[in-house]
């Protein structure tokens, strides 16, 4: 079990485990827009942020808007009590509203980004944060104010990259063409959801991170914890998970979603591997994917995430969970299959260059092809 096989992010020098640890279970605070007081408390949270750096991890994930604050005043304390800040790299995001009633406390205007770093700085007791990302789409601030904005935080010293989060591809897209044509700091990473249940940024979002350089980051790779083993196929598990007949709930029990794990169950069995390594397994592997982001509430729940790590899933079973977790590519994105692409365009003949398209049945290298990690013992 470790976290030091380390690849670089995107387009950049940037090296980061492959396994990132999500802090947004730490602190008590609960999360602003989702309710409740939830989390893990200070001793169990350091337990945890302790575990992952023996392992070999450095890639640490936390937002302003966790426990309201509390997960980034944590990391900040722990980092600073490990002395681990130049082995570290944290990102953090700016966008949720802390600030009820204050107009600028939200969005991805200049005004609340500059506002937002140096809070996020005072809280996490440091100079400068590693990668810095806008962390939803605000529907309105124009995005050359956003570039401009990363690229004179980049100048400044407090961050060192940036990267985008939760927003559409035509966003990133035009961020990224952006930055090229006026000398800006590129964007090096999007965080997206992704997992065996959730595909259906594969249309769009790797294609655009393999063409534009741009490491994506995984969250919710167990989709919620379905795919973790907890779940059992044939039963409408009681929790946030199902939907009840008031409509409350998150609906994931669907017909696809019980064949999927009916699926990940067989072939964690047959490996000997838990189903909760075989789907992170599945996620760090697929083409554009720089890490996932994993949460832990325990060791023993964190010890067996970063073992997946530790294996390959055989060629033979990946193509079976491919398989059950399929998705039917909607217009334009099914004028692009192989198939089809050869019939119309090319009329029978065989054109090719380098794969580069996801529609290939290659599977990619990811835009981080090169891994830096220290020799087994």
């Amino acid at each position: 079990m470790s976290a030091d096989h380390y690849y670089l992010l995107g387009r950049s020098g940037l090296r980061v485990s492959r396994i990132a640890l999500g802090t947004m279970t730490f602190g008590n605070g609960g999360i602003r827009g989702l309710g409740g007081s939830w989390g893990s408390d200070e001793t169990a949270a350091r337990a945890i942020f302790d575990r992952y750096l023996d392992c070999g991890g450095n890639f640490i994930d936390t937002a302003d808007s966790y426990a309201a604050g509390m997960s980034e005043t944590l990391v900040g304390k722990f980092v600073s009590e490990a002395a681990a800040r130049d082995r570290v790299v944290i990102t953090t995001k700016f966008s949720n509203c802390l600030e009820p009633g204050n107009p600028n406390a939200g969005g991805n205007g200049r005004k609340n980004l500059m506002r937002a770093v140096d809070a996020s700085l005072r809280r996490l007791k440091t100079d400068y944060i590693d990668l810095f990302l806008l962390h939803t789409w605000d529907r309105m601030t124009p995005v050359e104010e956003v570039m401009r904005s990363f690229d004179d935080l980049v100048r400044a010293g407090k961050i060192r990259y940036a990267g985008l989060s939760d927003v559409p591809g035509w966003y990133a897209a035009r961020a990224q063409t952006w930055a090229e044509a006026h000398a800006l700091t590129p964007l090096i990473s999007l965080q997206l959801p992704y997992s065996l249940a959730e595909r259906s940024m594969e249309n769009e979002f790797v294609p655009l991170a393999q063409a534009l350089g741009l490491g994506i980051t995984a969250w919710s790779p167990l989709a919620m914890g379905l795919l973790s083993g907890k779940y059992h196929t044939g039963r409408q598990t009681p929790g946030r998970l199902a939907l009840d007949a008031s409509g409350n709930g998150l609906g994931f029990f669907t017909e696809r979603n019980v064949r999927i794990v009916e699926v990940l169950k067989q072939v964690s069995t047959e490996i000997g591997r838990s189903m909760a390594q075989v789907a992170l397994n599945w996620v760090v592997a697929r083409p554009g994917i720089g890490a996932a982001i994993i949460g832990a509430s325990r060791i023993g729940q964190l010890d067996d995430n970063l073992s997946s790590l530790d294996f390959e899933i055989p060629e033979p079973l990946r193509k079976q969970l491919d398989a059950a977790s399929a998705v039917e590519p909607v217009y334009p994105y099914s004028l692009f299959a192989d198939d089809y692409q050869a019939g119309i365009l090319n009329a029978g003949a065989s054109v090719g260059d380098k794969p580069r398209s996801y529609y290939s049945e290659t599977f990619l290298p990811k835009v981080s092809d090169y891994v830096i990690g220290r020799p087994k013992s």
